[in-house]
Order: structure tokens, then C-alpha cells, then sequence
């Protein structure tokens, strides 16, 4: 351990932002696209590469390094008293098709940052510290999303995972075994004593706000569903429109009501219509069904059922305004995650001593701190990125922005790891 700069004022202690800066744009480079993004899908060479790359990071800092069966792995750096829970941070290194520098890897790289700092100020913590990186958090190559932090909080099986193919009919088993990283622990068999997760917020409240933290308070409650309106298809010249049964002017009534359920709402209410299917899709014949999602969110279980009970009210009203069938399934509920409220504070408090301007926000898209946050005290922290933009290859963040979220994350660590 570096102790060459010894500092007992840890209130006064700060990350090194450029290195911090230095190794995002040295991972982004494992995997680098033509427009400045970052194709590093789960369980490739290139995630090989990026795994390598931190774990090696890990080591020159001191760590020790565990994987467990689904590949997450565990970065450790030790504590006063090793028998005590760690405290952990991370995220994700795998990325989309057309991913951004910053998804995932600033959380990992920003626990790396935390233990470099300790290290050159000499710092020894209470309990340990580890930083994690999850396997397959995208999904975008193997299917459920936040596959390893999943796994190792029980929400399904290991089978199950491993099982999982992707187009090419490869699977997460072989994969990880061909890339070296199934390791011997088995998944949720490591204690932990708090997580905090660092993150770019992937919208634009932030920036809209001119706020350089946001304060994570939990994330929003997902329900997707199935609707189907049926009418009947008809000839698009001689049938007077007082005689028709168009499903697809009935569906428009209904995909509106899903936005005004949402601003029904508020202030966390979304309501978003993303896929539409329409039988028989001919230019000259009146769509006789019409198929699409709806996808409801909002900060809690209650609000979510709130949500449910309006929109298929909405529906039943205009089915028997109309005369035509329209029938809602739901197919998918993850439910809403608040955060501890002891991490909250902790990321509040370090955002008020650093002061950063900061808000509390909800995080509207999932993250592995959500099944952290069901096995012990979980937060998150949010920077802002440039217009919102994330999951593409323009995704951007600010420098003073990346070591502010940091500043934050090295704080509420602190605090909790003693």
C-alpha cells in the first residue's frame, strides 16, 4: 500500500479525477466503435479483455480477487477487522450493441478510484471494502437482464443462467467456462455490509435541473402487458365508417389513455406504448386487431396498482363504448425498489460536505442495486449525462461530473466502512 501522503482529516479527502478519467478511456478502448461508443457484449473476447483489465487494476491496488460460478467478480481490498461484512460498490463492464463509455463502467472504475485514493493517503477502513462487477447486466446478448447480480440474490437459478443462449445458440455456461471465468464460489455466498452503486442517471432530469448529483431514493416498479383490440377487417372503400369495427382507431384511444394514466400519476407515473402489431396491415383494409404493449412504471407497488386498476378501467369503458373486445395481459412485474434510507443519507450527506448540487431522483431503468438492495442497505448515486443520452454510442459525461459522482461514492463508503 501506498502510504506516501497520510491523511487523518478524511473530510478533506478527494479522488484523483484524471486517473479516474485515464482508465474509462482506457476500457472504452477494449471494444472501441467508429463513433466514439463501446461494443463489449457479455461473455465475448473483448469482455475477456475488460475483465482482465480491472482485475489487473484490482491487483496493482492491493486487492485480492474471488469470482464466483456466474462470473461476478469480487475485488477486495482488506480492512482493520476482516470478519466484518464488506463494503461494497460496482456495477457492469459488458455494454450494449451500440453502448456508450460510461453505462456500467463508471461504477466499477469509480471503486477502483476509492481504493487508489485510500491507498495514497494511507487510509485504512474498519471493514473491507470490495468493488463487484456483475455479469451480463445488458442482456443484450443473453437473456433475463442483471443475469449475475440476479443469480447471486436468488431470483433465479444458476441452471437457469447458465442455460441461456444467445443467437448463435452459444451458451452463458460454455461462454463463461471458454473465457476463464467461472469461478469456484457459489453465487450469494458472500456477505455483504452495505452497497453503493455509481451511475450516469440515462436521463435528463439532471441536466434539466443544472444539478451535478442526484440522490437515488429507490427505483420505479415496471409492469408490461399485453393488449389486444379486436374488430374485424373489412374492405376500406364500401364500408361506411358509422359500420365499422377498426381496431386500430379503438387501439389509438386506448395507447393515449396510457400516457394520461401516467400523467394521472404523478410525479413518478410513466406510461409508454413501445410495440404495435396490426392484422392484417394492408393499405386498403380495415385492421381487424391490433396487438401492443403498454409499460407502466411509477415509485411504488401501490402507485403501480393504482396504475393497473386505471388503465384497465380506461380500457373497459372504451370496449363497451365501441362494442369491441379489448383484453389486457400482464406479462411481466418487477416490483418498485426503494434504497435504504440510512445509504440515502449517506450520499446526501457526502454530496452537502463536498458541496455538490444535488436533488433526490428515482431511477426509472433497472440496475443491479436492485437485487443488492434486497440482500442488505443499498444506494445509488447519479451524475448527470449530456441530453439524457444513453445505451448509444454519443453517450457523454462531463470530467468534473465523472469525479464529483466519486468524490460522493468515496464519502458514503467511508462513512459506512468506518
Amino acid at each position: 500500500m501506498d502510504t506516501k501522503t497520510r491523511t487523518t482529516d478524511t473530510s478533506q479527502l478527494r479522488v484523483n479525477g484524471e486517473r479516474l478519467w485515464q482508465s474509462l478511456m482506457e476500457l472504452a478502448e477494449i471494444g472501441g466503435t467508429a463513433k466514439g461508443g463501446v461494443c463489449r457484449l457479455a461473455l465475448t473476447d473483448l469482455d475477456k479483455q475488460g475483465r482482465d483489465l480491472v482485475t489487473r487494476w484490482a491487483r496493482e491496488a492491493g486487492m485480492t480477487v474471488t469470482v464466483d460460478k456466474i462470473g461476478n467478480a469480487f475485488m477486495r481490498r482488506a480492512g482493520r477487522n476482516n470478519s466484518l461484512p464488506p463494503i461494497m460498490t460496482g456495477s457492469h463492464i459488458d455494454t450494449q450493441p451500440t453502448g456508450g463509455k460510461f453505462d456500467g463502467n463508471y461504477g466499477v472504475l469509480a471503486g477502483i478510484e476509492v481504493v487508489r485514493t485510500l491507498n495514497d493517503h494511507g487510509i485504512e477502513t474498519e471493514a473491507p471494502i470490495e468493488v463487484a462487477f456483475w455479469t451480463n447486466e445488458e442482456g443484450s446478448r443473453f437473456v433475463p437482464v442483471m443475469m449475475g447480480s440476479g443469480v447471486f440474490a436468488k431470483a433465479f437459478s444458476l441452471e437457469h443462467a447458465y442455460a441461456a443462449k444467445d443467437s448463435d445458440g452459444k451458451s452463458v455456461k460454455d461462454e463463461l467456462e471458454r473465457i476463464g471465468y467461472i469461478g469456484p464460489e457459489e453465487p450469494g455466498d458472500h456477505p455483504i455490509g452495505a452497497y453503493f452503486e455509481t451511475h450516469i442517471e440515462q436521463g435528463p432530469v439532471l441536466e434539466d435541473h443544472h444539478k451535478t448529483i442526484g440522490v437515488v431514493t429507490g427505483v420505479l416498479g415496471i409492469r408490461w402487458y399485453d393488449c389486444t383490440v379486436t374488430g374485424m377487417e373489412a374492405h376500406a372503400g364500401p364500408t361506411p365508417m358509422a359500420l365499422r369495427k377498426d381496431a386500430l382507431q379503438v387501439a389509438a384511444r386506448v395507447m393515449q389513455e396510457v400516457v394520461a394514466c401516467a400523467h394521472r400519476h404523478p410525479p413518478h407515473g410513466r406510461g409508454t406504448v413501445g410495440m404495435v402489431q396490426i392484422h392484417p396491415n394492408s393499405r386498403n383494409v380495415i385492421p381487424g386487431e391490433v396487438k401492443f404493449s403498454i409499460d407502466l412504471r411509477n415509485a411504488s407497488d401501490a402507485d403501480c396498482e393504482s396504475m393497473d386498476k386505471d388503465i384497465r378501467a380506461v380500457a373497459a369503458r372504451i370496449s363497451e363504448e365501441t362494442g369491441l373486445p379489448i383484453r389486457i395481459e400482464m406479462v411481466s412485474n418487477y416490483p418498485a425498489q426503494p434504497f435504504n434510507a440510512g445509504c440515502i443519507d449517506a450520499v446526501r450527506r457526502g454530496a452537502e460536505t463536498l458541496g455538490y448540487s444535488h436533488m433526490d431522483v428515482v431511477s426509472g431503468a433497472g440496475h443491479d442495486a436492485v437485487y443488492m438492495a434486497q440482500l442488505a442497505p443499498a444506494g445509488m448515486i447519479f451524475i448527470p449525462c449530456k441530453d439524457g443520452i444513453s445505451h448509444n454510442e454519443i453517450e457523454d459525461a462531463q470530467p468534473d461530473d465523472v469525479t464529483a459522482g466519486c468524490n460522493v461514492l468515496l464519502h458514503a463508503m467511508l462513512e459506512r466502512a468506518g
